[in-house]
């Protein structure tokens, strides 16, 4: 029907209604990452106007061909535009999304919560990009400083921030961690990443490298002990 018609405007409510419930059903796929559904519903709601307005049979693709994967697009660029406390680049911000939907898929198929290893190799990334990717993940949501925090929630979590100077003497501590790690072997290396930055448990960094847990145990702290030493031998 060409624009300007006077019958276009009801029939384009008309349709928008029809397919409202895919609308929905796409948007409730998302639920359950942090963004309250009312909000997932109106993005996807977005994403199936765009899709009545812009499709044009002439292609050959039917409408739900279309629909869908315009809402969904509508969807993601809703989580990765609008919902970082901080901006990071786009790239991590589709990987987190990557990594987060490979969790939830493995975490049914698998029984258990995946290790890193299994996302990787689900993702088809290294195991280094899927922990940059979780790094990166920490710019998603912000704690407010008004969080309670210590026993009964007593004090918040505002309370503990330092106002002294010598903050600056935690930023040197932290440049002076990358020249440290370089000083650890390979195998040390991955166990204080993992530990550390994938925020797995000893029994979780053993299953993926292979040893006991008492044995990362051992591994990891000779590896803080090396890395102290590197950083300030006075802390030994």
């Amino acid at each position: 029907m060409p624009t300007g018609h006077p019958s276009r405007p009801a029939l384009r409510d008309r349709t928008i209604e029809a397919w409202l419930p895919l609308a929905r059903h796409l948007a409730k796929r998302y639920a359950g990452r942090g963004e309250p559904t009312d909000d997932l519903m109106q993005t996807a709601t977005i994403g199936l106007i765009k899709a009545v307005d812009k499709f044009d049979p002439q292609y050959g693709v039917d409408f739900a061909g279309y629909a869908i994967p315009t809402i969904i697009g509508e969807v993601k660029r809703h989580f990765r535009d609008k919902t970082w406390s901080i901006r990071v680049p786009r790239r991590l911000q589709e990987l987190r999304l990557r990594i987060t939907e490979a969790n939830n898929s493995l975490t049914h198929t698998l029984n258990r919560p995946p290790t890193v290893a299994d996302i990787a190799l689900h993702i088809g990334i290294s195991e280094e990009e899927v922990l940059e990717g979780l790094e990166g993940a920490r710019a998603y949501n912000a704690t407010s400083l008004s969080t309670p925090v210590g026993p009964e929630g007593s004090a918040e979590l505002g309370d503990t921030l330092s106002s002294e100077d010598n903050d600056y003497d935690v930023v040197d501590l932290r440049a002076s961690l990358s020249p440290a790690l370089a000083m650890l072997d390979e195998r040390e290396q991955k166990i204080v990443t993992l530990r550390f930055y994938g925020n797995l448990t000893q029994s979780q960094i053993a299953e993926q490298i292979g040893v006991s847990q008492m044995h990362v145990s051992r591994l990891l702290t000779k590896a803080l002990v090396k890395l102290r030493k590197h950083i300030d031998p006075e802390m030994l």
